[in-house]
């Protein structure tokens, strides 16, 4: 099991305090969605330490950039997003450690966690919903299997749609596999 120790280990740049306060968190909904053995563990904590920021960032920073802009309608993004008011894109913005975004998703996940994300979309940042959202989307996705079978990089095109950072994130990966197996 992950201790704050190895947590810190495999996110250098993770301030003690913000660790302490969030591993309980973590734990509880690494439990909760099954991921619970070292491969799970080792691929779902390299994809959360990248797109948090090793947990620097449980929500977006707003610009808006032009990426951001996409977010709102009547833009294709945004209605794949399912953002479909005026200012949705900024409302939705990526949230939690594995940046859920658009109103589409938070109607999704608030649903399966029993929340209203919805009408209280800055929920999705509290560490205690947030990691919650994070391993019900990891497990919803299919994401456990994909660990079970070291398939890294299609864990991180169904969480990014793309290859987006995935240098940084086989760095966290191979420090978390060397660290969950032990």
């Amino acid at each position: 099991m992950v201790t704050v120790d190895i947590l810190l280990q495999i996110m250098p740049n993770l301030k003690r305090s913000v660790g302490e306060n969030y591993f309980p968190f973590l734990a509880q909904a690494m439990v909760e969605f099954e991921i619970i053995n070292p491969l799970r563990e080792a691929a779902f904590l390299a994809q959360i330490a990248h797109e948090s920021g090793e947990f620097r960032f449980l929500e977006e920073i707003w610009g808006p950039t032009p990426a951001q802009r996409n977010y709102e309608p009547p833009s294709r993004k945004a209605r794949e997003l399912g953002n479909v008011a005026p200012g949705d894109g900024k409302r939705y913005k990526g949230r939690g450690p594995i940046q859920i975004t658009g109103r589409g998703n938070y109607q999704l996940f608030g649903q399966m966690l029993n929340l209203d994300l919805v009408n209280e979309p800055d929920r999705a940042a509290d560490p205690e919903v947030a990691f919650r959202i994070a391993g019900a989307f990891w497990k919803s996705r299919g994401l456990n299997e994909l660990a079970d079978r070291q398939e890294f990089e299609r864990i991180t095109r169904r969480i990014n749609g793309g290859l987006t950072g995935i240098e940084e994130r086989r760095q966290f990966y191979k420090r978390a596999r060397s660290l969950c197996a032990s």
